[in-house]
């Protein structure tokens, strides 16, 4: 029978029954197998020998890395702006995409349940594949280059969007709209006066939100051919040119740092 205090101290006694006991062990037996189990599977697959000299290694790397070659930022400049037109057109791409999956998967705009649930399909296929995978699948079929990355990163920005968007979509309050449909206003009317005025503010900072997350992804599409600085990247890597590398990584955090500030500053505008 365990206790618990009220506010004033006094102990008030609760009476726990052998099923909710059973219950409880049961939860705490599975959670630490699991737990023991997952951790086995971790260690069977591990060479611990290099884990023990990791400290070693990335202490070595760092000190390759230094000094930074400062000189061979006049190489990234073209590439840092391929990446920032990828993940621009690409985010553009995918909002144009995105908007009317979104009144397509929202129950109260959807024309029917089916189309509502191929609306949803879409989504979630989009969100289920990381934007390096769909830049795998698009070098190998549109070949290397700004094209395959600037798609990639559409295709992956539809389902982001697209899910915030009909979420907010089926949140937004039903007088407006039935004061509108009261008139006669047609559907195409309705929609305009009384579902985008509510859904504007949400729907601009989902996109500035999801145009911030695609600087980071877009830098590193490049290690698959998908263009940007990430082709400088691995280049530098492949060539254990470190002090390089080390000046890429300046130079992305310094592009999202400004990306992140500027993103910020428009949500905080717009909412």
């Amino acid at each position: 029978m365990p206790v618990s205090t009220s506010r004033q101290g006094i102990p008030v006694w609760r009476l726990r029954t052998s099923r909710a006991q059973w219950l409880q062990f049961s939860a705490w037996l599975v959670g630490i197998s699991l737990f023991l189990f997952c951790w086995k599977v971790i260690s069977d697959n591990t060479m611990w020998v290099f884990v023990e000299d990791a400290g070693r290694q990335g202490s070595d790397l760092l000190s390759r890395m230094m000094p930074p070659k400062w000189e061979y930022a006049n190489v990234l400049w073209k590439p840092m702006w391929d990446t920032l037109n990828i993940a621009t057109l690409g985010t553009a791409l995918g909002i144009v995409m995105a908007f009317p999956v979104a009144f397509l998967a929202a129950r109260n705009t959807t024309p029917h349940p089916l189309v509502r649930s191929l609306a949803l399909m879409v989504i979630v296929s989009s969100r289920s594949i990381n934007s390096l995978i769909w830049a795998m699948l698009l070098v190998t079929i549109l070949g290397p280059g700004v094209l395959a990355g600037i798609i990639a990163i559409a295709l992956r920005s539809i389902g982001f969007v697209g899910k915030l968007l009909y979420e907010a979509i089926e949140e937004i309050h039903p007088t407006p709209v039935e004061a509108i449909s009261a008139t006669g206003a047609s559907r195409l009317q309705v929609m305009n006066y009384g579902v985008l005025p509510q859904i504007m503010p949400a729907f601009a900072g989902i996109s500035v939100y999801r145009w911030d997350i695609n600087i980071r992804e877009s830098t590193v599409l490049g290690l698959v051919g998908a263009g940007g600085i990430g082709l400088q990247l691995n280049a530098s890597i492949n060539m254990l040119a470190w002090n390089q590398v080390s000046v890429i990584f300046v130079m992305i955090f310094a592009t999202v740092l400004v990306s992140e500030w500027i993103s910020a500053r428009v949500r905080h505008a717009i909412i």
